[in-house]
């Protein structure tokens, strides 16, 4: 495991830095691209990354999660752990990504549950048999300058909404600059019946939740739920829900 490379041609290099008890990955750069702390590298580290799990809110048991993006791995092992009845299945363009995730972040060899593919996420979201088979997606897609997603055309998160099942439920970073988000919110309303953002954290990242079909926001539901989640998971959920009554009130 030691000597795997973390820099093969074509892709940008996965480094590391540690700071007082976190690792931090990057890809070339300064931009943090994942973090884990060293004394709890099972737990979920940064703040916004925390965020992405807000479909708990909403989705108590799922049977496939889907991760696009694997950054420093931190969601596919905690869901991989939390939820062991769930598929969870990965799509990852840099093999740099991977290599450095199973070698220095904890990240677990590929069985039956787990299938963290090299491929483009464009490709996994475009490819029919994901359609409709899908509880839970999780988009978190930056190359190394890290100006705004990747990938953001309306075409896209179409393709996101259409592997969701019914009920399906797609968590999305939107960090970068600031003209991205707006251009990223309005695609993602061309494709889904309910698009919710929650208000800034950890350097610009915004995290927006975006529902194939729209919820009935109880939000005594939602503060009992939030509770369970913090009970369960150690997720700072109650944080979640004072967001999406934030955005609520802000809309009215």
């Amino acid at each position: 495991m030691q000597n795997r490379r973390f820099d093969q041609a074509g892709h940008p290099p996965a480094t590391i830095t540690e700071f007082q008890g976190v690792r931090s990955l990057h890809l070339g750069t300064s931009w943090v691209q994942g973090a884990m702390r060293l004394s709890r590298p099972d737990a979920i580290e940064l703040e916004y990354v925390q965020m992405m799990m807000m479909w708990l809110l909403f989705r108590i048991d799922p049977r496939h999660i889907v991760q696009l993006g694997l950054g420093s791995a931190a969601l596919t092992k905690f869901c991989y752990q939390k939820f062991p009845r769930a598929k969870v299945s990965v799509a990852e363009l840099n093999p740099n990504v991977i290599a450095i995730c199973e070698s220095l972040f904890g990240l677990p060899p590929n069985d039956t549950r787990l299938d963290v593919r090299e491929m483009n996420a464009l490709d996994f979201v475009n490819d029919p048999a994901n359609h409709g088979k899908v509880d839970v997606l999780q988009v978190d897609l930056y190359d190394e300058e890290a100006r705004g997603p990747v990938l953001d055309s309306p075409e896209f998160y179409q393709a996101c909404a259409d592997c969701l099942d019914e009920y399906g439920i797609m968590t999305a970073n939107v960090f970068g600059d600031f003209s991205n988000y707006d251009k990223n919110l309005q695609n993602m309303e061309l494709a889904f019946d309910a698009v919710v953002w929650l208000p800034e954290v950890h350097d610009a990242n915004i995290v927006v939740i975006a529902f194939k079909q729209a919820p009935v926001l109880d939000f005594s539901v939602l503060y009992e739920r939030a509770a369970a989640i913090r009970k369960a998971y150690n997720l700072p959920a109650k944080g979640w829900v004072n967001g999406l009554k934030s955005w609520m009130l802000d809309q009215g």
